[in-house]
């Protein structure tokens, strides 16, 4: 017979139990939103390509990355496109680095036909549009550039004459140089924004094979679906973790004076 003893001793057990039930229960939570906040920011750093469509705007225009931060070019020689250029080909790139790519499946020959597709569309259409795509040189920046050459062949020429035991000033050689070219000095700026968009055409060809890779490396991430089961893992892993370890149950049911001696 159970003295009143061991029933206040049964029940502290029962209250005790308890106590754990319900600090387990509370801890099962707390770990399933934890698994759920680390789901969603996976997900979220995974699919969210809004940095790299940043990154590449700015590359676009010629910022540079200096110290963390983006730093506009000082020489506008550096800027290959007008405004209207880096929307176009900005735009452009959005309807393809999105999730809707990453998480299609495709095979390896419809990659490669899409892909040709986009580099000779994106070709054309610069092609025809030229005019407004790329930035062209102000008359004020020929100008400058036209000084600047003007300068350096002075200095040669001053130089050149010292050599030779001769002694004239700079700003004079400067003016006999610019008398050399008074009657073609519209034709020399011509030459000069002619030269500059060369320059730039050089950049634009490297500009296209990166703009054509990072496309590219958005397809692949969907070659077979890969993205898509990429995602399915981590989220059956993530369910599985956040079960949880089940509480081992004692003999005789929850009472514990229910259990055999």
């Amino acid at each position: 017979m159970m003295t009143t003893e061991d029933i206040e001793r049964k029940q502290f057990e029962l209250e005790q139990q308890k106590v754990a039930l319900e600090a387990s229960r509370v801890n099962t939570e707390q770990q399933e939103r934890y698994f759920d906040h680390q789901e969603t920011s996976m997900i979220k750093e995974q699919l969210d390509l809004g940095d790299e469509l940043e990154r590449i705007d700015y590359l676009l225009r010629g910022y540079t990355l200096e110290e963390g931060r983006w730093v506009k070019p000082n020489d506008n020689r550096m800027v290959v496109f007008s405004d209207y250029g880096v929307h176009l080909i900005r735009n452009t790139i959005a309807w393809y680095l999105n999730k809707n790519i990453l998480l299609s499946n495709y095979d390896e020959q419809t990659i490669l036909d899409k892909m040709f597709d986009f580099s000779n569309d994106l070709a054309d259409t610069i092609f025809m549009e030229y005019e407004k795509v790329f930035q062209y040189p102000s008359t004020e920046e020929c100008i400058k550039l036209l000084e600047q050459r003007i300068e350096k062949r002075a200095e040669l020429t001053q130089y050149a004459m010292k050599l030779v035991g001769k002694i004239v000033d700079i700003e004079t050689i400067k003016e006999t140089k610019i008398k050399e070219i008074d009657t073609r000095i519209e034709e020399e700026l011509e030459k000069i924004k002619q030269q500059v968009i060369k320059e730039k055409l050089k950049r634009f060809l490297l500009i296209m094979r990166t703009v054509q890779d990072a496309i590219h490396s958005t397809y692949l991430r969907a070659l077979h679906g890969t993205e898509r089961s990429s995602l399915r893992r981590h989220m059956s892993v993530t369910e599985t973790k956040g079960m949880g370890s089940p509480q081992p149950q004692q003999k005789g049911g929850i009472f514990p004076w229910s259990r055999k001696r």
